[in-house]
């Protein structure tokens, strides 16, 4: 039996159990669970929804689920948020959150199948976004929220989770992001900038003679360019850098590692993929490459606004799909397509190195003090 199905039947009794009890929406929660599985990108993009929900209910005990990597960076509990370690296919990790019982209200971001793991938990209320399929991923929600008809950028979007309105203003601020790593990258004494090779998807790849053009322009005007990418990932940079002239930190890094080099650097430049995201949450300015993902849902974010961001996207007809967690949205442009389907990748092939230099030099300007 695999570990998801055994994580499964241990939330059997609980699902009959809570499931027979009528929903209650509270007044006043004391208890806020935030249940889901996102990436890392996407949970990092969870802050302005945490920030809302500290400023709302500054004394409810909040916590939320995220996958036991990530743990790292939420060590030092940004908005008095309590991590709970969930990965459904370890049921060690699935036990200790139903030994966690009785939650005032759940909140849903993304896939609604995690609504049954909030019911499991004991949550009296779940409020989650409307339009998931099929729909027995939606049953245990108590309260569907009908998703914007025009543009918003998704770490806006799922403050329409909240319960209630109007919202206070919240806006980034570094005291309440603190990482502190056990053991950090040693970095350049020389200013730098971290070009971060990798991404979720093959289709997000920039090209390495692009990266190498743009390692070439930051370094003939006095900074280092300092490589990265993901596990498994280490010929990205080979590709671009075999004799390795450049730092470079080729997957072997933690995540709080990662924020405290991206924290130290002059700005990143990234594919459109969690680091690129975790780059906003340290200050630190950020150029994101922009190809089968779609800018729109990543810009404009209010508690983003004090920090410098630039999406570089070309427009292109085969960026058509209007899908986000497996809902239509009319105004969203993306494309799941696979390498095997698209091996061309025309859509990153048009972002060129010299345009990214432009937006990269006059942010590393506007730091420079």
């Amino acid at each position: 039996m695999s570990g998801r199905t055994r994580a499964r039947r241990m939330q059997w009794r609980w699902w009959l159990w809570h499931g027979l009890r009528p929903g209650k929406r509270p007044e006043q929660p004391q208890r806020i669970l935030i249940s889901h599985h996102l990436l890392l990108g996407d949970t990092l993009m969870l802050a302005p929804l945490l920030a809302q929900l500290r400023a709302r209910y500054p004394q409810a005990e909040i916590a939320m689920t995220m996958d036991p990597l990530i743990i790292p960076l939420f060590r030092h509990r940004p908005y008095g948020v309590l991590p709970l370690p969930y990965d459904p296919k370890k049921p060690d990790t699935v036990r200790a959150l139903l030994d966690n019982q009785g939650w005032d209200l759940a909140l849903v971001p993304g896939d609604n199948r995690y609504s049954w793991l909030a019911l499991a938990m004991g949550a009296r209320w779940i409020r989650a976004f409307e339009g998931d399929r099929p729909g027995y991923k939606s049953w245990p929600v108590h309260e569907q929220v009908r998703l914007p008809r025009n543009p918003v950028a998704w770490p806006d979007m799922n403050l329409m989770l909240m319960p209630d309105t109007p919202l206070p203003d919240v806006t980034w601020s570094a005291d309440a992001w603190r990482v502190t790593p056990q053991s950090p990258p040693e970095t350049p004494d020389s200013p730098y900038v971290v070009l971060h090779l990798g991404a979720s998807s093959p289709t997000k790849f920039w090209p390495p003679a692009c990266w190498q053009a743009l390692a070439q322009r930051i370094e003939q005007h006095g900074m280092v360019p300092v490589l990265s990418c993901g596990p498994g990932e280490r010929a990205l940079i080979d590709a671009l850098d075999a004799p390795a002239h450049w730092p470079r930190f080729p997957g072997n890094l933690m995540l709080d590692q990662l924020w405290h080099l991206v924290q130290r650097a002059q700005a990143i430049v990234c594919p459109d993929t969690g680091v690129l995201h975790l780059a906003r949450l340290t200050g630190t300015p950020a150029v994101g490459l922009f190809g089968p993902g779609s800018a729109s849902l990543y810009t404009d974010s209010t508690y983003f606004s004090t920090i410098p961001f630039r999406a570089i996207e070309k427009p292109i007809a085969c960026r058509n799909q209007p899908y986000l967690f497996k809902r239509s949205l009319p105004w969203v442009s993306r494309c799941a397509r696979s390498l095997e389907s698209c091996p061309e990748v025309r859509c990153m092939d048009l972002i060129q190195p010299g345009e990214v230099w432009d937006v990269l030099s006059d942010m590393t300007k506007e730091k420079s003090p």
